[in-house]
């Protein structure tokens, strides 16, 4: 039977199930579900340096206090640093809700988020929401003389002699821009799996699509891809993979993080503008695991969709829950391009419970055949 097939297929890992625990990311267990998101924990408690020798330090802690909560709300240090930014908090201190006394001279500031977050949006600032998908960076590094490496997961021993440890400080950098942006951010296991998979050439190569098929296991919807030669002039390249967008730049790593940053919270921004649509899409004909892999793994990519979960699964016929930003021509027009889902019958209205309240949510419902 196809269900008991599926049931297998699902199976996660141990070392992956691990890894993902130990980093916080596998917070639920929802079967298909699109990519790993994370609600950022306390974005306005900040703790921010004391100079002692400073008389005004304590002011001066409020106002980087709150020009780091703006970061981290707003995915953007242009936003937080601008004259606007200063004149819309001119007085930082009425936003303080409490502070108290950290170790080696810090102030650990707590600030009213809702008055901030209702001060933004008031001057028409959009404030990124704080449930956040998760990346995953796929990092090759030259370092000359044929010593390269991949930068891998912290419990990886993946590399070479030293530069093990300076992949390890690579890695901490841009972790410390993604804590600051309030950006979640993985590595690779860079484990036999990965490994059989993926190599060097394949990052440095801009081989890209095997990189996005071995993101899969990862359950992220977010790939960052970068390209970093040691004492060369050129700076090095990025490109970022999310739904059916990808966008090229180049510059340093924290560079890298802080345009993931505004690009993540561009996206949440239109989100937030034109809100989700629901649908329930049901296929039929899929009769193998191939045949349910390849229609996973392709609604799993399609730009625009927040989530897709299996509803029910009779026989040869799935039934899903996708979520999806945007209407639902564009959707269809998505899933005609597959070359292998056949639009079948007309679409129509289902009811589904909200579970919000105890009324009934009006979706569309649309149907498609797997074909060979």
């Amino acid at each position: 039977m196809l269900t008991n097939l599926l049931q297998r297929r699902r199976s996660v890992s141990i070392s992956l199930a691990r890894y993902l625990l130990v980093s916080g990311i596998l917070t639920t267990a929802l079967i298909g579900e699109v990519g790993h998101t994370l609600e950022i924990a306390s974005p306005y408690t900040v703790e921010v340096h004391l100079d002692p020798e400073d008389q005004d330090a304590e002011k001066n802690a409020y106002v980087t206090a709150l020009t780091e909560a703006l970061i981290r709300i707003t995915g953007s240090n242009i936003a937080a640093n601008t004259e606007t930014a200063s004149i819309l908090f001119a007085n930082p201190i009425r936003y303080v809700l409490q502070q108290k006394f950290g170790v080696n001279n810090t102030l650990i500031v707590t600030l009213d988020g809702p008055a901030i977050e209702q001060t933004l949006r008031a001057a028409n600032v959009s404030v990124w929401s704080l449930d956040r998908p998760l990346t995953i960076i796929w990092l090759a590094v030259d370092r000359g003389l044929g010593n390269r490496e991949i930068v891998s997961a912290e419990d990886s021993g993946y590399g070479f002699d030293g530069a093990i440890v300076q992949n390890n400080l690579l890695r901490e950098r841009l972790h410390s821009v993604a804590t600051r942006y309030g950006v979640p951010i993985i590595f690779p296991l860079l484990d036999i799996e990965d490994l059989g998979n993926i190599g060097f050439i394949d990052i440095w190569g801009g081989f890209d699509a095997s990189l996005l098929n071995a993101s899969s296991r990862y359950k992220t919807s977010s790939v960052l891809v970068g390209r970093i030669k040691i004492d060369d002039p050129e700076p090095s390249r990025w490109t970022w993979y999310i739904g059916e967008d990808r966008i090229d730049w180049t510059g340093e790593p924290e560079q890298a993080i802080e345009e993931l940053a505004k690009g993540l919270a561009l996206r949440d921004a239109g989100r937030s503008q034109y809100g989700d649509q629901l649908f329930e899409l049901v296929i039929s004909g899929v009769n193998s695991v191939d045949a349910y892999g390849q229609v996973q793994s392709y609604l799993e990519n399609i730009g625009g969709i927040q989530s897709v979960k299996v509803k029910m699964v009779v026989s040869n016929q799935i039934t899903y829950l996708v979520e999806f930003l945007g209407g639902s021509e564009r959707l269809k027009k998505s899933l005609a391009s597959s070359g292998f889902l056949l639009a079948e019958n007309a679409n129509h209205p289902t009811n589904f419970p909200n579970s919000e309240s105890s009324e009934m949510l009006q979706i569309n419902a649309l149907f498609y055949r797997y074909v060979h």
